[in-house]
């Protein structure tokens, strides 16, 4: 898991829908160069956002685009001002996102900010083409049992012990939450069918409702009875892939994954103990 891309451009990259009709009735031949956009409000409210997107470019294809030119010349301008040394390095290539972290393949999206009131934050599977902001963290590649692990109330057990907060919001990370969790052992491939089954059913339910954003469906107030259900049977089905044991509540689910956790870590801990001590003899 990473994060998304970095612009630090001021806001000179992006545009809301009227901006960027504006934008393009000036410059109608960058139209190649607009993408849509996402970070995590406009992932889980369905908001339209829209950027330039310079990467791979070649400048002779755009050198001659004054719209294109000003949008450059701004971020330029903006990095220069910054009183960050890197910042301003990275007025050398204003064309450009200052961090690009944007996957070759299709690939799962975890906003790195949700509401507290939901049961299961909302993530899903996004286009390569679609760009991704640093408000949110990416799987590239990963697959319906990737999904399925991640949305399961195993996975939020987790996430809401160990995550960072922004004021009473959940703040995931990919270094402390991601990067630590459990992840079933050695699951069958019959349990892994399970896992995606349930996890394609989580996607058909959502399916139903094209009008409505994941906003609406997480809500706890609105979110439909079949869409609740399809993660009901994703949960069941990660909690068996973790072995026979039935869980009742997440403090069970916690208890079990804290002690598979340091299963997994003091093999490693003792490796690092060895290699402290051997180092302590040389010297």
């Amino acid at each position: 898991m990473i994060k998304g891309n970095q612009p630090t451009d001021n806001g000179n990259f992006f545009f809301t829908d009227s901006e960027k009709a504006e934008f393009l009735e000036k410059e109608p031949n960058a139209k190649r160069f607009v993408r849509r956009v996402l970070g995590a409000q406009e992932f889980i409210n369905g908001l339209n956002r829209w950027c330039l997107w310079l990467k791979d470019a070649s400048p002779t294809e755009w050198r001659g685009l004054p719209e294109v030119i000003k949008r450059v010349q701004a971020v330029r301008d903006f990095r220069l001002k910054s009183k960050k040394a890197t910042t301003v390095r990275l007025a050398d290539v204003p064309y450009l996102f200052a961090e690009i972290r944007q996957p070759e393949l299709d690939f799962l999206l975890v906003p790195r900010v949700s509401s507290e009131g939901r049961r299961y934050i909302p993530i899903g599977f996004l286009p390569k083409e679609v760009v991704v902001t640093d408000l949110v963290s990416i799987v590239p590649d990963a697959t319906l049992y990737h999904f399925g692990v991640l949305t399961s109330a195993m996975h939020m057990a987790w996430m809401r012990q160990v995550c960072g907060r922004l004021k009473s919001d959940y703040r995931y990370s990919n270094n402390l939450v991601y990067n630590n969790f459990p992840f079933p052992r050695e699951p069958n491939a019959r349990q892994k069918e399970r896992v995606e089954r349930a996890a394609q059913s989580v996607l058909d339910a959502r399916a139903k409702y094209t009008e409505a954003t994941l906003a609406d469906l997480y809500d706890p107030n609105t979110m439909p009875k079949e869409l609740l259900e399809a993660h009901r049977k994703t949960d069941e089905a990660v909690d068996a892939a973790y072995g026979s044991r039935r869980f009742k509540t997440d403090l069970e689910r916690l208890e079990f994954l804290f002690d598979l956790y340091r299963q997994y870590t003091d093999p490693l801990t003792q490796l690092a103990e060895k290699e402290t001590r051997r180092a302590r003899r040389r010297k």
